[in-house]
């Protein structure tokens, strides 16, 4: 049985997907965020630094309105236009996972949705 996730704090979904669905109750897989702001839906003006957070932000709203938080994510993948914003990144993401982060992996592609400087997907445990 799976249930969705629709957050309000978070950018609705901009195409034929849900923000999150929770399996059986136990786990919450997050469909990739982007630095939107979820009141404008666009993307947030200061470079990978503002898209970060924000993107960060995103992932909290919709694992808290999911029932779950941010000590329970079990694995991330970060998907960045230029990996040479890796440390960046990096360095904000720490603020959001400072005691026994996830599992993570980190790649570089060539686009992102809306031109996007970073995607981040997550699955996390319900609580």
């Amino acid at each position: 049985m799976k249930r969705t996730i629709e957050s309000t704090r978070a950018p609705a979904a901009i195409g034929p997907y849900s923000q999150g669905v929770v399996h059986e109750g136990k786990i919450i897989f997050l469909a990739g965020q982007i630095g939107i702001d979820p009141a404008t839906s666009e993307l947030v003006p200061g470079g990978i630094e503002a898209q970060t957070v924000r993107t960060m932000e995103n992932i909290k709203a919709v694992l808290e309105d999911g029932l779950s938080n941010m000590d329970r994510v079990l694995k991330t993948t970060i998907f960045l236009k230029d990996i040479a914003d890796f440390a960046t990144v990096n360095a904000i993401y720490a603020r959001y996972f400072t005691d026994k982060p996830p599992a993570r992996s980190t790649i570089q592609v060539a686009a992102l949705p809306k031109g996007a400087l970073l995607e981040i997907e997550c699955i996390a445990s319900a609580v």
